[in-house]
């Protein structure tokens, strides 16, 4: 399937869903057809320096996540943590004067990943209330939406500083 997709979309950006338990054959088929693979933040700080999910590990064929609609927002992520969790996550990032989830988006745009997403309840600075999605469970899901006048110019402009000065400018 994915040489029919090369030869009849030569240059289709694909990214691989690399999540979960990943077997060295799935590693091998994403390597052989050089699919980035995904980098998600909520999932590195577990204590481990060989965490794939640390931005320090990221290779630059890789896509950054600071969480995803099956995550929690990142604020709600990092304030359901205990303290010594809190502490890790901060201790990494540098004990930035940056409050959640602005310090992981700041770390996700600073990566070598070669693309971030950052969704939008992160870039609001939205709590656990707005999550789009809990997997296993059929109610509540998929409900959020996002709309203009959420955005004030003060995040558009703090997240439009970021972009900038990691240079992820389009």
């Amino acid at each position: 399937m994915l040489n029919a997709i090369q030869i009849e979309f030569p240059g289709l950006a694909l990214v691989a869903e690399d999540l979960g338990i990943i077997t060295e054959e799935v590693e091998m088929l994403r390597d052989d057809y050089d699919l980035p693979g995904m980098k998600i933040l909520q999932f590195a700080f577990d204590g481990h320096p060989d965490n794939p999910y640390l931005p320090m590990n990221f290779s630059h064929n890789c896509v950054a996540y600071t969480g995803t609609h099956d995550n929690d927002t990142t604020l709600g992520w990092f304030e359901s943590l205990n303290d010594a969790d809190k502490h890790r996550v901060y201790d990494y990032l540098g004990w930035s004067s940056m409050p959640m989830p602005d310090a992981l988006i700041h770390a996700a745009l600073g990566s070598a990943a070669n693309l971030t997403v950052i969704p939008m309840q992160d870039v609001l600075r939205l709590g656990a209330a707005h999550r789009m999605n809990t997997p296993g469970t059929t109610q509540g899901n998929w409900r959020w939406r996002f709309d203009w006048s959420q955005l004030s110019e003060e995040n558009a402009g703090r997240f439009a500083h970021f972009i900038a000065i990691f240079g992820r400018r389009a």
